[in-house]
């Protein structure tokens, strides 16, 4: 089998292009990808070649993490069934290219451990599942405390808002330094952090990724409080002492989501609990993903760029 995929050949090198699938076994699913969304987190570091090292890495690359379609073929050991909706965390099923994320493609191979079932009625929502459950991981746990603080309106930092107030906790607070983004908010505020006076926050949970700013996130928590970093940082972190310590304050990190997540995350929204509605701000055909990356790469009104596959010359 081949498909057409995202190849990404190098630093700012990429385009449409043909490769061989790996053979299915019976424990994989064939999936007919319909929506691919562009990460603009860790797959800009790999756009941009500036991503640190990092196991399984390389270039040719083929980028996504964020996938929805639907089984066209179902293994014998699979429990799954041919025209079931699917949502598929990339997958690295290709010859001639490496598959660390995977997902934007019009046809992969992935085993069937990794796939979640979703709801057809998500459309191109589906793809956002991931992001979701990381904005989920962050959150729950023991001794994980709900934030206080959200810093930046992405997409990351509005589902955190979302799932902060769907958990029945206070409404946060959102900080946000450009006006496209500030725009959006569900039962929340969004200020610029000039007009904040607070110096009390017990929890704030940075999703900008912005790692300069951790110095003054540590002033603005009360004693003992907390600073989570949702975000993915480059360049090493690092902050004055003497008021993290006059402080006595906490950091956290938040890593990647895992299957319960995912799972939690996704009856959450099946329920009605979390909507992931007004996040995608811009869909294009596949045809176009060159374009579609510097987009989402570029534009400050970008929040979620969305590839449909359906919509492609290859569909």
């Amino acid at each position: 089998m081949e498909t057409t995929a995202v190849i990404l050949r190098g630093p700012r090198e990429l385009g449409l292009g043909r490769l061989s699938l790996t053979a299915p076994g019976p424990t994989d699913l064939v999936i007919q990808i319909s929506h691919s969304g562009i990460s603009t987190g860790t797959e800009k570091l790999f756009y941009t070649g500036n991503m640190p090292p990092f196991p399984g890495m390389g270039y040719p690359l083929v980028p996504g993490y964020e996938a929805a379609g639907e089984v066209v073929e179902a293994g014998s050991d699979t429990n799954f069934k041919v025209g079931e909706r699917v949502f598929v965390p990339g997958a690295n099923c290709y010859e001639g290219a490496f598959g660390l994320f995977g997902g934007s493609a019009r046809l992969l191979v992935s085993d069937a451990g990794r796939v979640t079932r979703i709801d057809p009625a998500l459309g191109a929502e589906g793809a956002l599942l991931a992001l979701a459950a990381t904005a989920r991981h962050s959150l729950a746990g023991v001794d994980k405390k709900m934030p206080e603080l959200i810093v930046g309106h992405g997409v990351l930092g509005r589902l955190l808002a979302r799932l902060t107030i769907a958990a029945g906790a206070p409404a946060p607070t959102v900080w946000e330094i450009n006006p496209d983004r500030a725009a959006g908010a569900e039962g929340y505020e969004v200020i610029h952090p000039d007009n904040d006076p607070r110096r009390d926050y017990r929890t704030i949970y940075d999703a900008s990724g912005v790692g300069s700013l951790l110095n003054d996130l540590i002033t603005r928590i009360a004693k003992g409080g907390e600073v989570v970093l949702a975000g993915f940082y480059t360049d090493p972190l690092s902050f004055a002492f003497p008021p993290a310590f006059m402080k006595e304050a906490r950091l956290r990190i938040a890593a990647e989501w895992d299957r319960e997540d995912l799972i939690a995350t996704r009856t959450l929204v099946e329920c009605g609990a979390l909507s992931l509605s007004g996040l995608i701000t811009h869909s294009v055909s596949a045809d176009d993903a060159a374009t579609a990356y510097e987009t989402a790469f570029n534009d400050p009104a970008c929040l979620k760029m969305i590839l449909n596959w359906g919509a492609s010359h290859d569909a």
